[in-house]
């Protein structure tokens, strides 16, 4: 075995240890109510969770990508100011957005009651947010960022040759745009897809804000309301096999295609916009900044004046560096372990290197929670294994070592957003032709010294990417952490949790703004970076 498929191995090895747990769940069947969810919601939960992740993810890649065209290869008013703006819902987990949407626009909020006050109708001006269009919409507003992010780096390292070749083919700069650009950004488009619609099976704080019943609901419904972790392991497998099916099909649909980079000095020059699209995308881009981002900053900051001032301690400085210190290292590991799977792949592109790389991050379509249990019980039976000589030798506590440790939380977050580090990864590794390789190799660098010398640099972009993405949402994280952290280490998303579970949403506020103003600092600077 070679090491390159070696390394696919152990990365999947780890990585699948509590996906397995999960998937063995079928060997143990929950009959009653198994039976239950099959003959009643089962149906129903399956056609919401596909129909809910194919409108999020058309939604994010219409508006992300369209955005990214506009800000990366189009001239116009403010577009300095939007290239960099438009990721900052980065930073708001959706369920933020979903609460704050829920409280301005419902039927008894200010901007309905508001309206009423002056017309003196009692209709709804408004059409119900808490509906399937409803929870679309905010999670689109959350999640676009994916898209964007990706894609514009995309079309920023585009070379002149491709609107040439569309002008070639008697194209307009929108059908080069539709025809030529975006096929050549079809690797990066699909990976923000890909971890927009896994994102998306897998919610349960926005499904459940909105009362969209989802599997990630079923899960819930079966493991704390039927009391039955064997049910919710199994209506979780069902995702799982979602997500790979969906990992499948991305990967089939684009086996023919090969991508390469133009050089830097052969980047588009930007299309100047003119007359009625000129100001169309000034409207456009500040309205997705007004609503994803200015207003729900703005709404939080209000909550936090009026009731969350009171809050304002030390303690949430702690949880500020419990979530910072918890998403550099997971970013760190995880960006590494990307970077080794896709040179592995690249080495070794076999079929069997190529699947394990593939499934190995499946774990992104997994509720935190149910991962969470799996850790647990892998991290439990590791224990059990601990010699006690061992254990007297260097005076360690019985029972829990591992178990409600770092190190778990660690792998945890590794399992569940490794698919959030690969793909920027891999979409970078794509653009690096074998002709590089070949001509490193004629002058000496192989080997280590191919990847130190040669791959890095040509890698940075994808690399800081993905660092940012796993560490933003490592800190948005809340399952995971709530159910893994050791003793004492609360988080700020852990906070916002338990303020809400108790129907304290204007306290929430004050946690969800520093998560917000925390997740500013590393989008800002790697959109600082991608210029």
């Amino acid at each position: 075995m070679t090491l390159s498929r070696a390394s696919c191995l152990l990365v999947a090895l780890v990585v699948l240890s509590p996906i397995a747990v999960t998937l063995s769940s079928f060997l143990t069947p929950a009959d009653e109510v198994w039976r239950h969810f099959a003959n009643t919601i089962l149906g129903s939960l399956i056609l919401n969770t596909i129909v809910l992740a194919l409108a999020v993810a058309a939604g994010t890649v219409v508006l992300g990508v369209g955005l990214a065209w506009l800000t990366a290869a189009c001239d116009f008013p403010g577009r300095r100011f939007f290239s960099w703006s438009l990721l900052l819902p980065l930073a708001l987990p959706a369920y933020v957005i979903g609460f704050i949407a829920i409280g301005l626009l419902d039927f008894a909020g200010p901007l309905q009651s508001g309206l009423r006050s002056l017309t003196g109708s009692r209709l709804a001006w408004i059409p119900a947010i808490r509906s399937p269009g409803g929870v679309v919409i905010a999670m689109t507003l959350a999640l676009y960022p994916y898209v964007y992010l990706l894609a514009r780096n995309a079309f920023r390292t585009q070379g002149n040759r491709t609107l040439e070749a569309g002008r070639a083919m008697g194209l307009d700069a929108f059908g080069a745009f539709r025809k030529v650009a975006i096929p050549m950004a079809r690797p990066w488009i699909g990976a923000g897809a890909l971890l927009v619609m896994m994102e998306t099976i897998a919610d349960f704080g926005t499904v459940a804000l909105f009362n969209y019943d989802t599997l990630t609901s079923g899960v819930y419904k079966a493991w704390f309301g039927l009391f039955s972790m064997n049910a919710a392991a199994q209506v979780a497998s069902i995702l799982v096999l979602i997500a790979f099916a969906i990992l499948l099909a991305e990967q089939f649909s684009r086996r023919r295609m090969r991508y390469a980079s133009s050089s830097a000095a052969n980047r588009t020059s930007r299309i100047i916009l003119s007359g009625a699209s000129r100001w169309g995308a000034l409207v456009l881009c500040a309205g997705v900044f007004v609503v994803a981002f200015a207003i729900p900053i703005l709404q939080l900051a209000i909550w936090t004046f009026q009731s969350g001032t009171e809050d304002m301690d030390a303690r949430h400085l702690g949880y500020l560096w419990h979530s910072l210190l918890l998403g550099t290292l997971a970013a760190f590991i995880v960006t590494a372990t990307a970077l080794v799977m896709n040179y592995a792949v690249r080495r070794s592109p076999d079929t069997l290197t190529i699947f394990l790389a593939k499934l190995s991050t499946v774990g992104y379509a997994l509720p935190g929670a149910v991962l969470a249990v799996g850790i647990f019980t892998v991290f439990a039976w590791a224990d059990r294994q601990i010699p006690d000589a061992l254990r007297v030798a260097f005076d360690l506590p019985a029972g829990m070592i591992l178990q409600g440790s770092v190190a778990a939380m660690l792998v945890a977050y590794l399992i569940r957003f490794l698919a959030v580090g690969f793909g920027p990864v891999e979409s970078a590794m794509l653009r690096i032709t074998r002709n590089v390789d070949e001509a490193a190799m004629s002058l000496g660098h192989g080997g280590m010294r191919l990847l130190r010398f040669i791959h890095l640099p040509m890698l940075r972009g994808g690399l800081a990417t993905a660092a940012v993405l796993v560490l933003v949402d490592v800190m948005k994280e809340m399952p995971i952490t709530l159910m893994t952290r050791p003793f004492g280490w609360d988080t700020l998303s852990v906070r916002i949790f338990e303020l809400t579970a108790e129907g304290e949403w204007e306290r929430a506020a004050l946690p969800a703004l520093m998560l917000a103003i925390a997740g500013l600092l590393p989008v800002l600077h790697l959109t600082r970076a991608s210029e």
